[in-house]
């Protein structure tokens, strides 16, 4: 699914103008990724949690030439589904498995 789509799906339930429901989006996205960059988690309750962990030090290799490369520290943005979001996932794989 894609953004436009998202879109126009709340755009038909709230009877807003898209271009309001997309700046909303837009703002909303912005402060996620803003406070990302800052070191903060963002809790949406019943959805999940957005925030960055630190990933040690380790060795890499090049595969091509077979070099070996030191990756330094560093964080990466991580996403944790919440309770209500893994129980929705989880109803809908038993739907699944029922139907076949």
């Amino acid at each position: 699914m894609t953004r436009a789509e998202i879109v126009n799906q709340i755009s038909e339930e709230v009877n807003f103008a898209k271009k309001d429901i997309d700046t909303v989006i837009t703002l909303l996205l912005k402060k996620v990724i803003d406070n990302i960059v800052k070191g903060e988690t963002i809790y949406f309750r019943g959805f999940g949690t957005f925030g960055t962990k630190v990933r040690k030090e380790r060795i890499a290799r090049n595969l091509k030439t077979n070099e070996k490369l030191r990756v330094p520290e560093h964080k990466v943005p991580y996403f944790q589904p919440g309770k209500e979001l893994k129980q929705i996932k989880q109803n809908t794989k038993l739907q699944n498995a029922k139907k076949k």
